[in-house]
């Protein structure tokens, strides 16, 4: 039976009292005496136990009336963690949402491309969030201006296109609603001379940056990405703005500083939805070690894993290619030939863009379609494979995006010819995010789940991993990001044994 986080007055309460770390984007108090709702690591002074009532959501103390406390800044809190029965469904959604499907389009609209019915998606987000899809999105724009508001010196009236307001006139209107002040009254102290826009973004901690960090410079794309002075700075085409990314990792504030230099509108709220997803932001990581640590075969890996993340993509296309061009090589050979796909295809970077060794965009799924891909090294089958990739990406631009289930992301990838089992799993792992996705025909899972013997069929691997759903995908990570000298004594590659 699946378990819902409840809402415990008096857990919730010592939680608040303590400053505990671990409720924090699980719980919001909302003061009865203020008017305002709180992080439950706000450090304003604890208000009476008859004062505080707790909700699971930001957007359900607004739909409350309650205000956004300017002091702890609900808007820069962690996100949802829950990736386990109805609760994936919500997530899958609040992902979308991020990336802004519900500006424009409509919740039957986000309910269809889930699997599910409008009536079931609104219960869910009542019995998860205590708010419905709408008011979750409209929180969600509210929190992306109100962190402009205070990080940036943005003119006003682009933070409110930015935020995904529709009109400067609703924008005006939404915060004076919810903060009792004009947008102006907000404008938070600036950096002077800050060249882009600086996103802040929460986590929960432990967070394993330098573990997370080597695992990206290991596979980075020269020319695309690079890590340098400890910061990870790639570039990126999204809409109509291309530009730059760096960043860095803020460990007292519990959160990286995302740099963002770009040209052309900036789709401010998908980059940070991006750059969450790329980082594994909203884990629960103390959930996960905890189930991580009950498994036998596991345990002994965990010893340097506290905080452990599972690198996403920023670009579902771009991940994707790098595993299919990763089909039965070395992660070097995949990252040799990434590189010279973008630079026979990418495009430059304007030169007021380019940043260090970072100076070339990936490219696109229509650069990929019409390019020659000959003398690449590539054989016939996989630049096959790369165009059809491509034509599917063209056409569905939402083959990236969570769909209802993990069983119908696999069906889904794997339906595109030139990607078997092993490939889409991994796609579905670190470009779609489900956390769940396990290729247990890996090299490396078999001889770890083996404990050290002869690699384990693929079979008994996945039937001894069951145990672990649904965070098979960790113990997946677990390994690859972990010493090659513990792996068995052997380089393990994580495409060895991908299909054709």
């Amino acid at each position: 039976m699946e378990t819902v986080f409840t809402l415990d007055h008096d857990v919730c309460y010592r939680a608040l009292s303590a400053r505990d770390r671990r409720f924090d984007g699980r719980i919001f108090v909302c003061v009865s005496s203020t008017g305002i709702y709180c992080r439950p690591v706000c450090p304003a002074r604890t208000p009476g136990a008859s004062r505080c009532r707790f909700v699971r959501s930001a957007a359900e103390a607004e739909a409350l009336g309650y205000r956004a406390c300017l002091r702890c800044r609900p808007e820069t809190a962690p996100g949802t963690p829950a990736w386990a029965g109805t609760a994936a469904t919500v997530t899958r959604a609040l992902r979308l949402i991020e990336e802004g499907v519900l500006d424009e389009g409509s919740v039957p609209e986000l309910a269809e491309r889930l699997g599910v019915g409008e009536r079931q998606l609104r219960r869910l987000f009542i019995q998860h969030l205590g708010a419905g899809p709408l008011d979750v999105a409209a929180n969600r724009r509210l929190m992306t201006a109100k962190s402009l508001l205070s990080d940036t010196s943005l003119p006003i009236s682009g933070i409110a296109f930015m935020a995904g307001f529709q009109s400067l006139r609703r924008f005006n209107a939404a915060v004076r609603n919810h903060y009792g002040v004009p947008p102006s009254s907000l404008r938070g102290r600036t950096v002077p001379g800050t060249d882009g826009i600086e996103l802040k973004l929460g986590y929960r901690a432990p967070f394993s940056w330098d573990r997370l960090i080597r695992y990206l410079a290991y596979r980075a794309i020269p020319g695309v990405e690079a890590v340098e002075n400890g910061c990870y700075i790639r570039s990126f085409r999204l809409g109509g703005a291309m530009g730059t990314l760096t960043i860095s990792h803020d460990p007292a504030r519990h959160g990286l500083r995302a740099l963002v230099r770009c040209e052309g509108p900036v789709p401010i709220r998908q980059i940070g939805a991006r750059l969450r997803r790329l980082f594994d932001l909203d884990a629960d990581p103390l959930a996960i070690h905890q189930a991580l640590a009950r498994h036998e075969a596991l345990a002994p890996w965990l010893d340097d894993a506290e905080g452990l993340r599972i690198p996403g993509a920023f670009d579902g296309f771009e991940l994707a290619v790098r595993a299919v061009l990763g089909q039965q090589v070395s992660v070097r050979g995949m990252v040799t030939l990434s590189a010279r796909l973008a630079e026979r295809c990418g495009a430059r970077l304007p030169e007021t863009l380019t940043q260090d060794s970072v100076a070339r965009l990936f490219p696109t799924p229509a650069e990929v379609a019409a390019a020659d891909l000959s003398s690449m090294g590539l054989t016939g089958a996989r630049a096959a494979t790369l165009k059809r990739l491509a034509e599917a990406a063209m056409a569905d631009p939402a083959l990236f995006a969570p769909r209802a289930d993990l069983p119908a992301t696999i069906a889904a990838l794997k339906a595109l010819p030139g990607i078997g089992d092993w490939t889409a799993n991994y796609i579905a792992l670190r470009a779609v995010g489900e956390p769940d996705a396990f290729p247990a025909g890996d090299l490396a899972l078999r001889k770890a789940f083996g404990a050290g013997g002869d690699p384990l069929p693929e079979r008994e691997v996945a039937l001894r991993a069951e145990g672990l759903r649904p965070w098979r995908g960790y113990a997946a990570m677990l390994i690859w990001q972990s010493d090659p000298a513990r792996r068995v004594k052997t380089e393990i590659r994580e495409t060895e044994n991908a299909p054709d």
